[in-house]
């Protein structure tokens, strides 16, 4: 039997908050009501409306500026990494990528995943983990986690790779829409699972490249964690200044 899991609070005003950045409500460049206002304008309390704009600032939506309060920056734009390695796993064909499908099933929703997906802590969802190898060395380990709910009449939950990716798969079977995609980057220690499958000394790190899919709406539909060895990684970028 399958639960619904209705998503926090401060998820689903951020939610509301997102769609009407979306339909103009809120213009960028304008101010967005005050803590005041939103806590007076929906019922909830002020933790509640600060985090939900903390996560909107922090997805792109909005920005602080001294002296002049919160302004909607609009739709994030999608910054393409050079390596491409976040937009790879959603895209993977895991009957044809250089690699293996090494596990599928559900499990409860990691803390760092858990908010992506607006989902409460230890809440189940179904993941996919895939190992890419290059030259029989482990060099990219994939995770990805979807919401139990969606996933339901789909092949996700089967143990055998897909023919075409998961999000091709999801858009196909059950009539969702992939929108928009944003990347935080950072590093941690692995776990021990995850140093085991990529073959790392003990106290070598990875990066963490966390892509989260969403319709356009702001739903997530799929979360990857996309893990690389820190000792085998030389990354490299060029912006403008103005």
């Amino acid at each position: 039997m399958a639960y619904e899991v209705e998503p926090p609070k401060y998820v689903r005003l951020a939610q509301t908050l997102q769609r009407r950045i979306e339909d103009g409500t809120y213009a960028p460049g304008t101010r967005v009501p005050s803590e005041n206002q939103l806590v007076q304008a929906f019922g909830m309390s002020r933790p509640t409306v600060v985090r939900a704009l903390d996560l909107l600032k922090r997805d792109g939506w909005l920005e602080s500026r001294q002296g002049y309060g919160t302004i909607v920056r609009g739709r994030p734009e999608v910054v393409e990494q050079k390596d491409r390695r976040g937009r790879e796993a959603l895209e993977r064909d895991e009957s044809q990528g250089a690699g293996r499908l090494i596990e599928v099933g559900h499990v409860s929703v990691p803390a760092r995943v858990a908010s992506a997906l607006g989902l409460p802590k230890r809440a189940e969802v179904l993941m996919r983990r895939f190992l890419v190898e290059e030259d029989g060395e482990a060099v990219e380990l994939a995770s990805s986690y979807f919401p139990a709910g969606l996933v339901e009449g789909t092949e996700l939950g089967f143990g055998e790779p897909l023919s075409g990716s998961p999000r091709e798969h999801l858009e196909a079977r059950k009539k969702v829409r992939f929108d928009h995609v944003t990347e935080r980057v950072s590093a941690r220690l692995p776990e021990a699972r995850e140093a085991e499958l990529l073959d790392l000394p003990d106290g070598v790190p990875v990066l963490s490249v966390l892509v989260v899919a969403c319709d356009a709406s702001g739903r997530a539909l799929q979360v990857a964690d996309v893990l690389l060895p820190a000792d085998r990684q030389e990354l490299e970028d060029t912006y403008r200044l103005n």
